[in-house]
């Protein structure tokens, strides 16, 4: 049953010209805007916002003390659950993949200022990371609590609708939209688009979060769309994996520089600068042409960038003694 949202963030995130990075994809100058949703608000902003909303507002509506999810070390989907649970006076429990660090950098930081509890899984799969977290669940009731399960990413059927209504603020925002390009991690944020927009005007680029990213599109976005919905007819590009999800390639450092050199814009190595390298792809093989309307959904993440060695490192390859 889905109840109504809690409201977390501060819409309609504006839409911005990248007339600079356009050229140096091979795009005219006035073909490519950003969606702006890194400024959604809270706790650092970014796309799980607008998806949090339903869940959180489904748990209080089932009466939840205690908010429960997943995710990786450096989840932003993590962060941002903290952040909620800390606006609505929550408890947050989070259940990561891999074990305790040193260093608490990037998102591992914020968890902690926000006042979350972290359980470690070790390194499991998502079956071994869901039982876990069924497991945490349990003790927390049994010691009275009233936990309230976010899926994985915040991804669902009912939080699909968050993105269906970014969808319909970039249907009045570019009304001659061919393609907005996005991350495509645990599958919600791409479902609530291809409810809204239609599936041949929304590119996925997936980032490695899951086997088949296209099934769990579909699974989320057909209570919501009419006719029969398939993974064949979804555009999901999958090139820009590489290594898998923590890993950052060659073509997403070049993206990250190439965004912040022409735009001064700060991408993720995880999900944006994978879809920035994707639509880069996209342009090189025709998928996307100059002349037509492109919006790069920017889903946030920046404290993941200071949670990556590898991309950390990258950016301070970057920097220049003067004069040199």
């Amino acid at each position: 049953m889905s109840h109504p949202p809690v409201p977390l963030g501060t819409y309609p995130t504006p839409v911005e010209p990248a007339p600079r990075l356009a050229a140096a994809l091979g795009l005219e100058p006035d073909d490519l805007w950003i969606k702006r949703d890194d400024l959604t608000g809270l706790g650092g902003g970014g796309n799980k916002i607008r998806k949090l909303e339903w869940a959180v507002g489904t748990a209080l509506a089932e009466g939840a003390d205690t908010l429960v999810t997943t995710g990786a070390a450096q989840s932003n989907h993590a962060r941002l659950t903290a952040a909620a649970g800390a606006r609505l006076g929550l408890d947050v429990v989070l259940v990561l993949r891999g074990s305790p660090g040193v260093a608490r950098s990037g998102n591992l930081a914020l968890d902690g200022l926000f006042g979350a509890r972290l359980a470690w899984a070790d390194a499991v799969d998502q079956a071994g990371l869901d039982a876990a977290a069924a497991e945490v669940c349990a003790r927390l009731r049994a010691a009275g609590a009233r936990p309230a399960l976010i899926p994985f990413g915040g991804s669902s059927a009912v939080t699909a609708q968050g993105y269906a209504r970014c969808g319909e603020e970039l249907r009045e925002q570019v009304p001659d939209l061919r393609t907005v390009v996005v991350a495509l991690g645990s599958g919600g944020t791409m479902a609530g688009l291809v409810a809204a927009l239609g599936t041949r005007s929304v590119l996925g680029v997936d980032v490695g979060a899951l086997a088949d990213p296209a099934a769990a599109v579909v699974r989320f976005a057909a209570p919501h769309t009419a006719g029969a919905l398939t993974a064949e007819r979804l555009r999901v590009r999958r090139d820009q994996v590489g290594g898998g999800y923590a890993t950052l390639t060659g073509a997403v450092a070049e993206a990250l520089r190439l965004a912040a050199r022409t735009e001064g814009l700060v991408l993720d190595p995880t999900y944006t600068g994978r879809a920035l390298a994707g639509l880069h792809a996209a342009v090189r093989d025709g998928d996307v042409r100059p002349g037509e309307k492109t919006v790069l959904l920017h889903t946030g993440g920046l404290p993941g960038l200071f949670g990556h060695a590898d991309a950390l490192a990258f950016a301070e390859q970057g920097a220049t003694t003067f004069p040199d």
